[in-house]
């Protein structure tokens, strides 16, 4: 991967990148909070509960990307503002995602990061654009993208003049049909030996499944991940988008004080 002239190690040290007082690359960032901003309430209480879990930033999708154009689709605007409402209300940033170039600017101006999902991944308009901002950005790795294609679509980012990438490994398609996709942990490693940008990872979608969350944020943990982001919905089977994956705040809880104490020991290990 030659091409790589921003995205690769010619700089040897690891980057670490600044979300408010978040830094990523340094110890190991948590991520939590609902799939989708469905009402003030829903979002402002989980927002409390993670953050009490012991989170460092929330996650919540404004716009929502869905299979089906009848399924919920998120509030818009209406929903970037409760994400600042959240904010405010915990003192942690979030992360949301945008799904279309007329939308960055104005998505920039509530978030404090913003997400390329893996369906805009090799979006390339999307890229430039928010490239062109000094705003990190999380950059999901496409379902149905190599390694290869994943770090050069960071190099779309970072050639436009934004350095502020982080990367996260989210699942890909595979013919296993148990999970929703299959989490690519050796993607941690890999990414690592590729780049100097942090790399994450998501349980909650490379897996689909509650019981599988815990044990693979700990494997990702295990593989050298700078972090996860996990769905978190303070009534999982009311939530309008990914019920069957959100973690309830208390087993949220748990899963926060196994992962935190094995990603403690790893970096003693280091």
């Amino acid at each position: 991967m030659t091409n790589l002239k921003l995205v690769g190690l010619e700089k040897k040290e690891r980057t670490v990148i600044s979300v408010g007082n978040v830094r990523f690359g340094e110890g190991f960032v948590i991520i939590a909070g609902p799939c989708s901003v469905e009402s003030e309430e829903q979002m402002v209480e989980t927002a409390l509960a993670v953050k009490k879990a012991g989170a460092d930033m929330l996650r919540g999708g404004a716009f929502k990307p869905r299979t089906s154009p009848y399924a919920f689709q998120g509030l818009g605007l209406e929903g970037l503002k409760i994400l600042a409402k959240a904010r405010e209300a915990t003192g942690l940033p979030f992360a949301t995602e945008v799904l279309d170039t007329r939308d960055v600017s104005w998505v920039a101006e509530f978030a404090d990061m913003i997400q390329i999902g893996a369906r805009n991944m090799q979006n390339f308009s999307l890229l430039k654009e928010v490239g062109k901002l000094q705003k990190p950005v999380l950059l999901k790795r496409g379902m149905y993208s190599t390694l290869e294609e994943w770090m050069n679509c960071a190099e779309y980012i970072m050639n436009e003049g934004n350095p502020n990438v982080v990367l996260c490994e989210r699942g890909i398609r595979s013919f296993e049909t148990y999970t929703r996709n299959t989490l690519d942990i050796s993607a941690v490693p890999a990414a690592k030996e590729l780049s100097h940008l942090p790399v994450i990872t998501d349980p909650t979608h490379g897996t689909g499944k509650v019981s599988l969350i815990e044990p693979m944020s700990l494997a990702s943990a295990a593989a050298g991940s700078d972090g996860i982001i996990i769905e978190v919905h303070r009534n999982p089977a009311e939530a309008l988008s990914d019920k069957d994956q959100a973690l309830t705040p208390a087993q949220f809880s748990v899963l926060v004080r196994k992962v935190r104490a094995l990603a403690k020991f790893m970096e003693g290990m280091k």
